[in-house]
């Protein structure tokens, strides 16, 4: 039977600075790809992280290896925008999923259930937390309950702009 080790992602809709999160979440997926032999990666589609993600987690498939892992897209209930575009999305992904347990909540409370359905799911939570209010935090703090390994890429970025007041992260 192949070992899938499951990986997701989490952050702030806005990042501010775009460049630095964006290389290192490509050394953490390179990272990935190149010490296991297969992996799960789950990504949302809901703000700048995600799409950072994204985007490295398909560069990476062309240019470290594309047969050891799946980019995929886990949405908390069918976005219009799929039903729209469903052959784009199906092309750009490996796989996109409805999450059962989200589909038919109200969308805000949606998005949480399904973030704490692929942290469930999850050898490792990669996430991007600067500041503790949100979505991102409050799946951050789920993890965090569950005993989940996280890495939150905020404390090997150094900026001003991720700084605690009480050093919760």
């Amino acid at each position: 039977m192949l070992e899938i080790y499951t990986v997701s992602f989490f952050g702030h809709r806005v990042i501010e600075n775009y460049r630095e999160v964006e290389q290192e979440v490509s050394r953490i997926i390179r990272s990935l790809i190149r010490e296991h032999k297969y992996v799960d990666f789950l990504v949302g589609r809901d703000g700048d992280f995600d799409q950072i993600v994204t985007a490295e987690i398909r560069r990476a498939k062309r240019e470290v290896y594309d047969a050891n892992s799946s980019l995929i897209w886990v949405m908390p209930y069918q976005k219009a925008e799929y039903k729209q575009n469903r052959e784009s999305f199906d092309a750009y992904y490996d796989e996109v999923e409805i999450c059962s347990e989200s589909d038919g909540a109200y969308p805000k409370a949606a998005i949480q259930i399904r973030n704490r359905n692929m942290v469930d799911r999850s050898d490792l939570v990669v996430c991007y937390i600067t500041k503790k209010t949100g979505g991102a935090y409050a799946t951050w703090q789920y993890a965090s309950k569950k005993g989940k390994v996280i890495i939150n890429l905020a404390d090997s970025i150094s900026s001003s702009t991720h700084q605690f007041d009480d050093k919760v992260l």
